[in-house]
């Protein structure tokens, strides 16, 4: 008798398949690039001074005595158990390092988030529905300019005439020297509210404002060439027309029958940048010296530590091909169209 399997259980498994190998590619690659840097991890531990004896001892501690054959099995019998691996520079848990850096990336592209959302969507709408007017050309002159300013100069001007020129927000990291929040969630805005510590909560909102202006302008101009694009298409549709001719106000129209249709690409798109964000914090974490898996990475890699820098694109990595699927999975509950075409494939 032929085994049937249900259709989204077939679909759950081919994605979490998808995922896992993925994860196992992207490990793979990063491990063996990584070896191929000049350097002796075990020199960088011990010193330049260390004897042999102590070299070996090191190599011993931190799985570098074997071939690089046995050392990337090694690697991967750690990671199915769930362990990452040891830093050679902190002889610690490379997930605990992870694990008390990464809620302040988190924060930060948050409030990203928040701004792209906040100001791509209205004036996405603006220029569509006003998109033969001088003011939509001007607009899109500005959008496409303003996109293609690199993140680490616009960071930098920030700094400058915002921080140190007009002494307006801080400009580097967290929070002021003085001001201390109880960690709770690792998030210190969010960790500042529920401890009911305002003053802590305007500080550290305070300390992610620039970098976050700094790091969304190159994806507020994605996400609006896009919404613009798919407004405009939603326009032309016969029941938007007939909406129009029947007098429904313009608030009224794209709340009811444009913005539904436009959110699946929206979604689409805000999940990629979701993903791609955690990459682009490098620059913006280094600038305005905030802790965070960026910085963590940058000196993994200037120390040689070869299983944090594993660890931290292993996580950039769950990161993103997590969100993807989590943008699937919401576009099959929103949309019975694309859920009977996923699960019939």
């Amino acid at each position: 008798m032929k085994l049937r399997i249900p259709a989204s259980l077939a679909y759950g498994l081919k994605k979490l398949a998808t995922l896992a190998l993925t994860l196992f590619s992207l490990a793979t690659l990063v491990f063996f690039l990584l070896k191929l840097i000049p350097g002796d991890e075990a020199r960088v531990v011990a010193g330049e001074t260390a004897s042999a004896q102590q070299l070996e001892t090191v190599r011993q501690q931190l799985g570098l005595s074997g071939t690089l054959a046995d050392q990337y099995l090694a690697f991967l019998g750690r990671l199915s158990r769930g362990d990452i691996g040891t830093s050679t520079s902190t002889h610690g848990p490379v997930a605990d390092a992870i694990a008390a850096v990464l809620p302040a990336t988190l924060e930060l592209v948050i409030l990203t988030m928040f701004i792209i959302i906040s100001v791509a969507f209205p004036l996405a709408a603006r220029s569509a529905l006003k998109s033969t007017s001088l003011g939509d050309s001007t607009r899109r002159m500005i959008v496409i300019i303003a996109s293609g300013i690199p993140t680490f100069w616009l960071a930098l001007v920030l700094q400058f005439l915002i921080g140190s020129q007009l002494h307006l927000l801080p400009i580097a990291g967290r929070v002021s020297v003085g001001v201390r929040v109880q960690k709770v969630t690792g998030l210190t805005a969010i960790d500042a509210l529920l401890t009911g510590n305002w003053r802590g909560f305007g500080d550290a909102a305070a300390h992610l404002v620039l970098p976050a202006i700094a790091l969304s302008l190159p994806y507020i101009g994605q996400l609006y060439r896009v919404l613009r694009a798919e407004i405009l298409r939603a326009l032309t549709r016969d029941h938007v027309t007939v909406a129009r001719a029947a007098g429904i106000g313009q608030g009224r129209l794209m709340r009811r029958h444009v913005i539904p249709q436009v959110l699946n690409p929206a979604l689409t798109i805000l999940g990629v940048e979701f993903g791609a964000m955690f990459g682009s914090a490098i620059l913006v974490e280094a600038i305005f010296s905030r802790e965070g898996i960026g910085s963590f990475l940058t000196n993994a890699v200037a120390q040689k530590d070869t299983y944090s820098v594993l660890g931290g694109v292993l996580v950039i990595g769950i990161i993103v091909v997590g969100t993807n699927l989590a943008v699937d999975i919401i576009h099959m509950v929103r949309d019975p169209r694309i859920r009977a075409a996923e699960l019939r494939g």
